[in-house]
């Protein structure tokens, strides 16, 4: 029982045949006692029933809820609220409540809610048995998103989960007053699987439009549908972008599309998504182009008229922990997914083909990796194929020593773009790797983990045009240690209701990380060059074997310093960090000649003053020259379901590393407002301060129409070395079956575009 719930019971510690409760409130001790005398007589009463699993209370602690159990009958009646519980997934509430406890049934009366896993029905009265979970009801509404009914007569047939009602409607509007519906003169619903309808009328409104014998849609993925955007860009004209969405089984579905573009002409293609069980699932897609003005490329090279795009991937489960996987990414030429496949684009512009092959088990894994060069004007390193054992960090025996290493040997082609002046070469290579270690504690906090290894890695005779490497071996030695720590302290009485801080925790992590690999037995520049460093905006691993750049192995003499804190509290229940900070830098002992003494000094952060509040910072400041090298900054408010509002900042110093004209100095900001439940808008701007040029503007207008959703977009894309880029399109999305996931519209901008 709940606190404020009264029980009246004899002093001979007898059940009477019939226990009264009342739900008042009382003080904590009074309570407690009252509950163990409870305790007592439901014992007693115990010895000849056994337990069950339903459990009924007042539906408000404070209430002045009446309950009634009949120990003989095994009977409940409740009133003025209550609440009836089976399991952990049937929850029954009403203001009248009569459970018979040896059959399960209940009659409920009065705001009658009753909650079935994902299913619920309302109504004025009910009968359901929560253990054969067959139910009558007489005027309902239920709900079994995205689908909605109401109507008269429901009845269940019991646990094949089978509901039947008659002279009911069907929606997916939830609302009271639904824009469309279907009136049936049978109702069955198969839970989980499919609603069907007979002698149906299809309303727009109040208005009948359309008789259906017979109607059904199933409850599982979307049904078959088409996918309109219609729209106008400076660089296509007026535009059509359609598709047929179908679903031939749970196993099979795909997309037919069919685009037309006034300036570039019709665009068509299928897609195809599988499961085949045990064989493991994939997708598969073809796109073709007659392209009536393709234009130009980068380097001012006319681009070809027929234009297409290829797109497989497989992943199976062959055995336990043997996993395949299959990407196949082929297209006519390097610009074909730019132009009509932006989202494509930006997350990866340059898209691999390859075979990978793993195999686990429990301190080992072995994998194969194959990777040819299919788009020959993308610059790729061929693995003809590159094998791989790696150990896990794992204790020897009972000895106090930890083994980790790597091998793998496999076969190397760098194969540069087309019409690049970097000769191709390959050779084969062989590369072994082991490491011991020896992780101890003293003091009880502070942790030291020593280490020692070596590499050993052989080389062919190279081949190809240009190259003039004979068979040759590289040895590396490498040893080091990392120091770490970690201390904290709470301070149980902070308390701010402001700042939503409940307690607080300062929890402080400082480590360093020393690394001594003296020069190899060769330098990289005698080596043909297949993993090599590749430039990041983050800092690269130091120790092996996380450092994989396996080619570009030189020497090192280096302290990684690193400091990280986190200032945590308790909201709703649950640990939150108010602020997580990390520092880190390298401090080169002995630098090489184009290395200064100190890396850049990075900096992380993340701060939540409050729960709808988070501001993030990640900065790289160069401590040779005094100046900022990257500086990424974004704050987001989000304090409700009205406005939303996100501001942020990118730097970038111009780095030849990273290609000409790569710096930044980027201004971005996305403001959301809600206007009422039907209009919404959502303005987005991307301007860059070295020549004040406003890059991107988006401009969104939402409309809710109940079952659907409308989304009016805008998009101005102002360019340097082409005409600027202007878009319009209109996006439809049926709230049953929402076309984008929650947030993505917000986050890719240029799928409301529908590109």
């Amino acid at each position: 029982m709940r606190p404020g719930t009264h029980i009246m019971a004899n002093r001979s510690w007898q059940p009477e045949p019939l226990l009264i409760i009342w739900a008042r409130r009382m003080n904590k001790l009074r309570w407690l006692h009252l509950h163990f005398a409870f305790l007592l007589c439901w014992a007693a009463s115990a010895q000849e029933q056994s337990q069950t699993q339903i459990v009924i209370e007042p539906l408000v602690s404070n209430a002045e809820s009446e309950i009634r159990y009949d120990f003989n009958r095994g009977f409940w009646e409740g009133t003025n609220g209550v609440v009836v519980r089976y399991s952990t997934n049937t929850v029954l509430t009403a203001q009248r409540v009569s459970l018979d406890e040896k059959t399960g049934e209940a009659t409920a009366q009065g705001d009658v809610k009753l909650q079935n896993e994902d299913r619920l029905w309302r109504g004025e009265s009910i009968v359901y048995n929560f253990k054969t979970k067959q139910l009558r009801a007489d005027a309902f509404r239920l709900g079994t998103p995205p689908f909605y009914a109401f109507g008269e007569g429901l009845t269940s047939a019991g646990t094949n989960q089978v509901y039947t009602a008659t002279n009911s409607f069907l929606t997916t509007d939830d609302i009271a007053q639904p824009s469309y519906r279907i009136r049936a003169k049978r109702l069955k619903l198969i839970a989980g699987k499919s609603i069907e309808a007979e002698q149906a009328t299809f309303y727009l409104g109040d208005v009948p439009v359309m008789f259906l014998p017979y109607y059904s849609r199933s409850l599982g993925p979307p049904p078959n549908h088409f996918v309109f955007t219609p729209g106008y860009r400076s660089l296509f004209g007026p535009f059509m972008l359609g598709s047929y969405q179908w679903r031939w089984s749970t196993n099979l579905s795909g997309a037919i599309h069919l685009d037309y573009r006034q300036k570039r002409g019709v665009g068509l293609g299928p897609d195809l998504e599988y499961q085949l069980g045990p064989w493991g699932q994939g997708s598969a897609s073809f796109y073709y182009l007659r392209d009536e003005d393709p234009g130009l490329d980068p380097d001012n090279r006319p681009i070809r008229e027929d234009r297409h795009r290829i797109a497989f991937a497989h992943r199976a489960t062959l055995l336990t922990n043997l996993t395949a996987k299959l990407v196949v990414n082929e297209q006519s030429d390097a610009q074909v997914v730019r132009d009509f496949f932006e989202s494509l684009y930006r997350d990866d512009p340059q898209p691999k083909s390859f075979l990978e092959v793993n195999k686990l088990w429990p301190n080992y894994s072995l994998s194969l990796l194959a990777q040819p060069q299919l788009n020959d004007f993308f610059q790729t390193v061929e693995r003809l194929p590159d094998v791989k054992l790696s150990a896990m960090r794992q204790q020897l025996g009972i000895s106090p020593f930890y083994y980790e290493g790597e091998n793998s040997v496999g076969y190397f082609r760098f194969q540069p773009a087309e019409d690049s002046a970097t000769n191709d070469y390959a050779a084969f290579r062989s590369d072994s790797f082991h490491q011991l270690l020896l992780p101890q504690t003293f003091f009880g906090w502070l942790n030291v983990t020593p280490r020692v290894g070596g590499r050993f890695t052989h080389y062919r005779e190279t081949e190809g045009r240009g190259t003039d490497f004979d068979e040759r071996n590289r040895g590396v030695f490498n040893t080091g240690a990392e120091v770490s720590l970690k201390a904290s302290r709470v301070w149980g009485g902070a308390r701010s209701k402001f700042w939503e801080v409940n307690e607080l925790r300062h929890i402080i992590q400082p480590s360093l990380n020393y690394v001594f690999v003296p020069s190899p037995s060769r330098a990289p520049r005698e080596l043909p060059q297949f993993d090599t460093e590749i430039p990041s905006l983050r800092l690269l691993p130091i120790d092996f074997p996380d450092y994989n750049a396996i080619d570009a192995i030189d020497s090192q003499n280096v302290l990684r310093l690193t400091l990280r804190n986190k200032v945590q509290t308790k909201r709703k229940g649950e640990v939150d960090n108010l602020i997580h900070w990390a520092l880190y830098t390298d401090w080169r002992l002995d630098p090489r000649r184009d290395q200064g003494s100190f890396a850049d000094l990075f900096s992380d952060l993340d701060i939540r003053p409050r729960s709808w509040v988070t501001l993030s910072s990640e900065l790289r400041y160069d401590l040779e020259n005094g100046h900022i090298n990257y500086a990424n900054h974004l704050a987001t408010l989000q304090p409700n379901d009205v406005w939303a509002l996100s501001l942020g900042h990118l730097f970038f110093k111009d780095n030849p590393a990273f290609g000409p004209d790569s710096g930044n100095n980027l201004f971005r900001s996305s403001l959301y407002y809600r206007f009422n439940e039907n209009w919404g808008a959502r303005m987005t701007h991307h301007y860059e301060a070295r020549d004040g040029m406003l890059e991107e503007q988006y401009y969104t207008l939402y409309r809710d129409l109940r079952s659907w959703t409308a989304a009016l977009t805008f998009r101005f894309r102002e360019h340097r070395t082409r005409q600027d880029d202007v878009t319009v399109a209109i996006t439809f999305s049926l709230k049953a079956f929402p076309r984008y996931n929650l947030g993505r519209d917000r986050d890719k901008h240029w799928l409301l575009l529908g590109s």
